[in-house]
């Protein structure tokens, strides 16, 4: 069966009446869409309240699933415990998948608990004088085991040239065992993970304004200020393009979007990062690994000690 199309003719001077009719493209009138200049603060401050809404309902509907998966994950474990009776081995590769699962949906909403308490500001920082070495220590001891079934080796030792400064430990912790997941993640089974901490001089940006115009002037940095903590792994590295891409919300590369997560690891550790008053990057190639590295100073500033949300 075929379909025969009609050719719609208009004449001369119905042309001319829809041309004059029909706005053109290039037509100078506002879109009646668009916020006048007046409008644009309040415009923002709906948005804003918006999305303070929902990312508030958000994290509420996640806060509500928290107890149910926590009773569900502890019948798993109390039928893996074989208390009920015993089970045979189809049994027990069942339950086990089902821990697995249980015990990744737990680490997603957590992952999205801690991204809206970022995001409001409802995280604060608590600097206390401690010993990095220790806190690197004990995440490495966390995922030590994770990294050996995987046939993946990890690799720390502990610098004595550190010394002791305020840091808020449990998000510090949380940092580097994301910039640890996500390493653990992308590099194949017998690959290796390195984390190394290390003092460094970190000549940040003036903050008084120089008298030449336009001249912007380093501080004079005699003595390290920092403390560097570097993740290197020997995974397919990140292209160029994505080096500052691969920290924003929700952003997974485009070879990497059937992995699993929810693309908040990175942008949690850049957020917590500059909440202590620190900065991230990652330098890699495509091929030859990737290496994340943040600096945090010894001496917090005020404004870091009060903040819980950077942008």
């Amino acid at each position: 069966m075929t379909t025969s199309h009609k050719n719609t003719c208009l004449s001369e001077a119905a042309s001319e009446t829809v041309a004059e009719e029909s706005p053109s493209p290039t037509d100078p009138r506002p879109d009646a869409d668009l916020p006048s200049p007046e409008n644009l603060p309040q415009e923002y401050s709906d948005l804003r309240e918006r999305f303070q809404r929902t990312t508030n309902a958000l994290a509420s509907a996640a806060h509500d699933l928290k107890t149910p998966l926590s009773i569900l994950n502890g019948y798993v474990e109390l039928l893996q415990s074989e208390k009920l009776g015993s089970l045979n081995e189809r049994q027990r590769e069942v339950l086990q998948d089902m821990r697995v699962s249980g015990k990744r949906l737990q680490q997603f909403i957590q992952d999205f608990l801690t991204y809206s308490a970022l995001e409001t500001g409802g995280l604060r920082m608590q600097f206390q004088t401690g010993n990095i070495n220790d806190c690197l220590s004990e995440v490495c001891r966390l995922w030590s085991n994770r990294f050996q079934e995987r046939g993946l080796a990890l690799y720390f030792l502990a610098n004595d040239k550190v010394p002791v400064f305020p840091f808020d430990s449990p998000k510090l912790e949380r940092v580097i065992s994301n910039l640890l997941e996500n390493a653990f993640k992308f590099t194949s089974p017998g690959g290796t993970v390195w984390l190394h901490a290390e003092p460094h001089m970190w000549e940040r940006r003036a903050t008084t304004v120089p008298a030449a115009v336009g001249e912007r002037r380093r501080q004079n940095v005699t003595q390290p200020n920092s403390v560097k903590v570097s993740v290197s792994d020997t995974g397919p590295g990140i292209p160029a393009e994505f080096h500052l891409e691969v920290f924003d919300d929700f952003f997974r590369l485009p070879s990497n979007e059937s992995q699993e997560g929810m693309g908040l690891g990175l942008a949690i550790a850049r957020r917590l990062v500059h909440g202590m008053g620190g900065k991230i990057w990652v330098e890699s190639e495509p091929g030859a690994g990737c290496k994340f590295s943040f600096l945090i100073p010894y001496k917090p500033s005020a404004i870091s000690a009060n903040k819980g949300k950077t942008r």
